[in-house]
């Protein structure tokens, strides 16, 4: 199922060519949302949605941003399967986006899954993408691209989580692909590029010490804005409460902060993740010290 637009405005950028993917085999979701400021608050001005994937826009409690969640139909993601994804925060508006629940990426016969997500945050806008876990299973083959472009005065605060096999089941991660790529764009200009690649002997690189020193959950955390290299010492004191089996560390590169996570247990991590979160919002914006309730689901 297909459904339009269902609001256009004229400022409304059109959908970048990085969403209109050729026919093949696999699934080719798609969700494009624009939100636009509109008598003097945030209001959704453009929705584009395919299969697999849908976006749903509920009420936010008192004191919280306009949302919006985005939904897999499907259950997960295969090899072959391609989706694509912008949220873009047009002029002084504020925006939470966060997916339902955990993406699965299943086994792999031999081709990849690929995964496009497009973060735009217009001048003076706030936008947050706050993650759930990407499950990876054994043999699954995933290439995903994150990109935020933010123009002057912009925030965007942003990350990914991945669980590296499914923990309850035992299983570790010994064959497929992992490419997880971040570009970063402030002012139009590249500040931040960065990619995680394992091919071949996963086990091998996720349990070295020089790779990942035996860690099942990994995640990265990345604010933009003009005031990044000053969030640094309050990002580095969050990171101090984080307790007991994770590690974790943060650093400003061309004035884009980025945090980094690792632990032996995937939960240890979620609980770290969300603290710094809600912390790191207050901190930067003075926004409530909590994530929607879905989050905690």
């Amino acid at each position: 199922m297909t459904i339009g637009t269902a609001v256009r405005h004229a400022e409304v950028p059109a959908t970048p060519a990085a969403l209109r993917y050729a026919s093949g085999p696999g699934v080719r979701g798609k969700a494009d949302v624009v939100f636009a400021r509109r008598q003097g608050r945030t209001a959704l001005a453009s929705l584009f949605q395919h299969d697999p994937l849908r976006v749903l826009f509920p009420t936010p409690p008192s004191g919280e941003l306009t949302s919006a969640i985005l939904v897999t139909t499907s259950g997960g993601l295969v090899g072959g399967d391609e989706i694509a994804v912008r949220i873009a925060a047009g002029e002084g508006t504020a925006v939470l986006a966060s997916p339902q629940a955990a993406e699965k990426i299943y086994r792999s016969a031999g081709a990849d899954c690929r995964i496009d997500m497009r973060l735009h945050a217009g001048p003076d806008a706030w936008l947050e993408w706050l993650p759930q876990e990407t499950i990876v299973f054994d043999g699954a083959r995933l290439r995903r691209l994150t990109v935020i472009e933010a123009a002057p005065g912009a925030r965007v605060l942003a990350g990914e989580m991945l669980a590296l096999g499914r923990a309850a089941m035992g299983e570790r991660l010994r064959a497929g692909l992992l490419r997880d790529t971040w570009e970063v764009r402030k002012d139009g200009r590249l500040r931040w590029a960065d990619a995680l690649h394992i091919e071949g002997d996963m086990a091998g690189v996720l349990n070295h010490p020089a790779g990942l020193g035996g860690a099942v959950a990994c995640a990265t955390a990345v604010y933009v804005g003009d005031d990044a290299a000053a969030r640094l010492a309050a990002a580095r004191a969050l990171l101090e409460e984080t307790g007991e089996g994770v590690r974790c560390a943060a650093t400003v590169v061309n004035g884009v902060l980025v945090a980094r996570f690792l632990a032996a247990e995937g939960a240890a991590l979620r609980r770290a993740y969300g603290a710094f979160w809600a912390g790191f919002r207050r901190e930067v914006a003075g926004l409530p010290a909590r994530l929607p309730r879905l989050w905690h689901i």
